[in-house]
């Protein structure tokens, strides 16, 4: 077997966080413009942002590029003195229908300056757990700029401890809607053991999803580039690998190789780390062997009881893609709660 090796698939797109840190210590400011309240047909979801440079360029978005123009019109303005503002725009259906959604919304959007060694402090201490996969949960004065920053499991209110679990930003109902909770969470991360046919197919499906995805599979023939064009694939045993990676609150795991040891040696490290889902395949004929094994391995039947199997939703499922269909479906159940409203596990 070949030696174990790591090929990472590039970004999607850049961290708009970072980038407003990389552009603040070159020019010595820039505006951040957030949205903190959507209704209807938002183009991109509260707590979206864009950064703009003074020279007017650009990361991000907050309309899909419905008002772009005017909130860089805004920041650049901003940018030469000001207070802090928020701007509403209505999203006209003809409009929405350019952008892709079915009909119009309303947004409001807060655009503010960052300048300075705090806001430099800051956007570091962000752009530092986002690297860590760790969550902040940001309390901002929508007037005066201050803001409170929480990390999770300090024991917090109910209010912000709720933001964690549902990853949802939005403007404090106790504020009179002035101050704003942003809720910086990890993307959800997928961890598929196994390159699999199945595995392909599930990849496909969940980078559709703008999900972060990793496949591990010590066996160089199967977790291959080739097979796996843009995925991140880890060539190592699961015993080696999941610790490396970390397991989080944002992370499921999906053990399909179908090889007892493999997919052992993954459920073992899952069920004692706080993923938000683990789902092994297999019937439960096999699924009782491998209960066998793990007890004796030293788990607890509660904490074997966490593994989704046979895994995916019952839909009658079939062939490998209709179970990696099933399969992305309980994901999302389990990260945004049964009734859609949920989110990750605490």
């Amino acid at each position: 077997m070949d030696a174990p090796s790591k090929t990472t698939a590039k970004p999607a797109s850049a961290d708009v966080l970072a980038v407003a840190r990389d552009w603040l210590q070159r020019d010595g400011k820039v505006a951040i413009a957030t949205i903190v309240d959507t209704w209807g047909s938002a183009p991109v979801p509260t707590g979206g942002q864009m950064v703009i440079a003074a020279d007017t360029r650009f990361e991000g978005s907050v309309s899909g590029g419905c008002v772009e123009g005017e909130v860089i019109t805004e920041a650049v303005d901003l940018l030469e003195g000001g207070a802090p503002k928020t701007l509403a725009y209505g999203v006209e259906d003809a409009t929405a229908w350019r952008v892709g959604l079915p009909c119009g919304g309303k947004i409001q959007v807060h655009v503010q300056r960052l300048q300075g060694a705090a806001d430099a402090a800051f956007l570091d201490q962000v752009t530092r757990a986002r690297s860590a996969r760790e969550a902040l949960v940001v309390r901002s004065d929508l007037d005066s700029g201050a803001r409170e920053i929480f990390a999770r499991g300090s024991g917090h209110a109910d209010d912000i401890a709720a933001r964690f679990v549902s990853g949802k930003s939005g403007l404090d109902p106790a504020a009179g809607s002035r101050r704003f909770i942003h809720a910086l969470v990890p993307p959800p991360r997928i961890v598929v053991i196994g390159a699999t046919h199945m595995a392909q197919v599930l990849a496909d499906l969940v980078r559709h999803m703008g999900y972060d995805l990793v496949v591990i599979d010590p066996r160089t023939g199967f977790a291959s580039p080739h097979r796996f064009p843009g995925v991140t694939l880890v060539t190592e045993w699961p015993k080696d690998a999941l610790p490396a990676l970390g397991l989080d609150p944002y992370t499921a795991i999906a053990a399909l190789s179908h090889v007892g040891h493999i997919d052992d040696e993954a459920l073992l490290l899952a069920v004692k780390a706080p993923c938000f889902y683990i789902g092994a395949l297999g019937s439960r004929k096999n699924h009782a062997k491998r209960t066998e094994r793990l007890l004796a391995a030293g788990l607890s039947a509660d904490e074997i009881a966490r593994i989704r199997c046979p895994i995916g939703l019952d839909i009658g499922a079939a062939t490998p893609p209709e179970i990696a269909a099933s399969v992305l479906a309980e994901l999302i159940r389990h990260l945004r709660g049964a009734t859609g409203k949920g989110a990750v596990a605490a």
